[in-house]
């Protein structure tokens, strides 16, 4: 195992925010690292060569038994498959290494090394729990995280959970579920909202005309704005005019935050 870096010892290594530029990708080099991270983390060449046959569909060349024979089908594999297999596979080795008793003490490590490789490459996504999910931007984290963490101590489970499923629609593979996302972000809002204001049935559209001290103004006519666009683009998208992943970022964290504002209000 890699021993922790000169750099982090020293405390040379300072982390920026660095600009996510690759979502629909797995690059070259990514894709060699994750097989070293493995082999790092103690995973042996026969284990780790069934896994990712599994994960292809591919039958393994028997024909190779030696341990260098079996680590080049093992990077043949990686490198030629589809972009979105390939965090199939990280999905899938941390699995095992969870799974396995001899290899388990290896789990945050392997987890902590994918995360730092993606951070420092500007890849949109990141390991959780051996699951892989979108990862936006450090304020969209922080926002998604914070809103996450109030709704569930202040008992707002339904609404805790539609955010949970915007991310998941974000996270999607090989193409994330746009339309899916803004309409379960905007879901939360309202499930919020409606236990803020007392009113079970009506529509998040509704509240914010009945109840017109709940955001203060001229924050509220955004509030409206968004909702009126949410229910444009997430619910009757129009011919022509689909929304962007960028456009759905911004809809979930906007909605994170409002959110987050009306549960801390009502206590």
């Amino acid at each position: 195992m890699m021993s922790e870096r000169f750099s982090n010892r020293q405390g040379f290594y300072r982390p920026q925010e660095i600009e996510i530029t690759i979502r629909q990708d797995a690059p070259y080099e990514l894709r060699g690292f994750v097989i070293q991270l493995a082999y790092d983390c103690k995973l042996e060449v026969d284990p780790l060569r069934s896994l990712i046959c599994l994960v292809l569909y591919k039958r393994q060349d028997r024909n190779n038994t030696e341990y260098d024979e079996i680590d080049e089908e093992i990077h043949q594999l990686i490198d030629k498959c589809e972009w979105y297999r390939v965090y199939e596979i990280i999905e899938g080795i941390a699995q095992h290494i969870s799974e396995n008793y001899n290899l388990s003490k290896y789990e945050e490590e392997f987890e902590n090394g994918i995360n730092q490789y993606f951070y420092e490459k500007g890849i949109g996504w990141k390991l959780v729990e051996g699951k892989i999910e979108v990862r936006g931007s450090e304020s969209f984290e922080e926002t998604v995280h914070t809103a996450e963490s109030q709704l569930i101590a202040r008992g707002y489970s339904n609404a805790r959970n539609e955010l949970h499923e915007s991310l998941r629609d974000l996270s999607r593979r090989p193409a994330p579920d746009i339309t899916g996302a803004i309409q379960h972000s905007m879901a939360a809002l309202e499930c919020v909202a409606r236990e803020v204001c007392v009113d079970k049935k009506a529509t998040l559209g509704e509240i914010m005309k009945k109840y017109q001290d709940l955001i203060p103004r001229p924050l509220d006519e955004a509030v409206q704005k968004i909702w009126g666009y949410a229910s444009e683009n997430g619910r009757h998208i129009q011919e022509g005019r689909e929304p962007t992943f960028e456009e759905a970022e911004l809809v979930v964290s906007v909605s994170s935050a409002i959110a987050t504002y009306l549960a801390r209000k009502k206590t």
